[in-house]
């Protein structure tokens, strides 16, 4: 029999862990994401010393190496690959028996990343209210509004506006935002305000930079049911949701944006809805997680509590 079959057999359903055995695999699976012992003893808050330790310990009672490790690098054997799946699966069970028998509140430090806008309007201000709930978890937010590796950052979760593309995560909808075309009063002084999109011919965007493609976002338009895309000449073009908005208030050019980024700006007079009848679609908002992780109760309270902070969301 393979080596990894005798290994993975001391997890099996019908064994149960010791307590340092635990610590030991939390500590493999650490090292194994971040690719780092040093990264991972910061996310343990243990002496780098100890990981080594604890590893080669852990590898011994086994009788298998999981990990390669040289002084440049950390990756898995074909071992260690396996050994992985099963010991994440198996901590998230053991961490879900033990709140469920012993009635106690998810606990631990949860790494989450947020879309920076979504993050200042929604969940930063209701997050007292998650502290509140759940006092024993402990929270690193990171703002990043990029395509993120989860696993080898370190990350549990994170929370994305827009189409989901990464196919190796797992999304859940929290929310469809309202969208809106507008510019600044100065701008449609300029320029006339367009009845329709025949009129965008005659205008000037501030136009939006894809980051993983580096090409123009267009504007889109549902017009009776159906989606149009509307490319409009502009001399700005930008990456990042505040110097976007900024831009329009400045008068630079047309914008489309969730309406909930805009609606102090509008209320003030700096900004004003275009095109009402012919609004964009809608904006997705979704929290996603690797699907090869087994999700744990820490993570899972804080996706069903992100599902209620933008469920009157519009």
């Amino acid at each position: 029999m393979h080596q990894s079959c005798l290994d993975c057999s001391k997890i099996a359903n019908n064994w149960t862990p010791t307590v340092d055995q635990v610590k030991a695999m939390k500590v493999f699976v650490r090292i194994y994401e971040r690719a780092s012992f040093t990264q991972a003893a910061d996310d343990l808050n243990l002496p780098r010393a100890t990981l080594t330790h604890t590893l080669n310990q852990f590898e011994a009672w086994l009788g298998t190496r999981l990990l390669e490790r040289s002084t440049r690098k950390v990756r898995p054997t074909l071992d260690g690959e396996a050994y992985y799946q099963r010991c994440v699966q198996l901590l998230a069970e053991l961490e879900e028996a033990e709140l469920a028998f012993r009635s106690v509140a998810p606990k631990g430090r949860l790494r989450v990343d947020l879309h920076g806008t979504l993050a200042r309007h929604y969940v930063i201000p209701a997050l007292p209210q998650f502290m509140a709930r759940y006092p024993d978890i402990g929270l690193s937010i990171s703002e990043a509004d990029r395509q993120v590796d989860l696993i080898s950052e370190g990350i549990d979760c994170v929370l994305r506006a827009g189409t989901l593309s990464d196919s190796t995560l797992i999304g859940k909808r929290v929310a469809n935002l309202r969208q809106i075309t507008c510019a600044s009063p100065a701008y449609l002084r300029k320029y006339g305000e367009p009845q329709n999109l025949d009129d965008l011919k005659n205008h000037r965007a501030v136009n939006y930079v894809s980051r993983t493609t580096a090409k123009l976002f267009p504007f889109e338009f549902m017009v009776d049911g159906e989606l149009r895309e509307v490319a409009i000449d502009g001399a700005v073009s930008v990456f990042g949701a505040e110097i976007y908005a900024a831009s329009a208030i400045a008068g630079l050019g047309l914008i489309q944006c969730p309406h909930y980024r805009m609606e102090t700006q509008i209320a003030q007079g700096l900004i004003k809805e275009i095109l009402i009848k012919t609004p964009p679609p809608s904006m997705p908002v979704s929290v996603l997680y690797p699907h090869n992780r087994h999700m744990s109760p820490r993570v899972r309270v804080f996706v069903d509590w992100l599902g209620e902070v933008f469920a009157g969301a519009r």
